[in-house]
């Protein structure tokens, strides 16, 4: 069964954010930044933050759906925040420490709108 989909943020380090997007590429997920690019321009002790948008059906993909296509509010090395998309396991989301409180989730998804879109991913179909 899974999880009931959240409105929340979470927040994550860079080797947290890796591993996702590691996974993401190993089940050929659509959107997502590249692992190379991401350990290239990453802020290595930034916290990065996603926030699910809606739920990613598959149908032709059962064994994979469904994913949680997520903002992802990513800190770079020069300290710019951008935004982008992460498709995200629900199991995988769920894992992930509910560490803020609402005025800190609030001051994200308001980061969010305003920050500067990152479209490096890689079409995996």
């Amino acid at each position: 069964m899974t999880a009931p989909f959240p409105r929340t943020v979470r927040a994550l380090g860079t080797e947290q954010l890796l591993l996702l997007e590691e996974e993401a590429a190993a089940l050929r997920f659509n959107r997502r930044l590249t692992v190379e690019w991401v350990r290239e321009h990453a802020a290595a002790s930034a916290t990065h933050y996603l926030f699910p948008l809606f739920v990613h059906e598959l149908r032709h993909r059962p064994e994979v759906s469904p994913q949680w296509r997520c903002h992802l509010l990513l800190t770079v090395v020069t300290g710019e925040e951008i935004v982008s998309l992460l498709d995200v396991r629900p199991a995988s989301f769920q894992a992930l420490p509910e560490s803020l409180d609402p005025a800190t989730k609030t001051d994200v998804r308001r980061r969010m709108q305003g920050a500067r879109t990152q479209i490096a991913y890689e079409s995996a179909e």
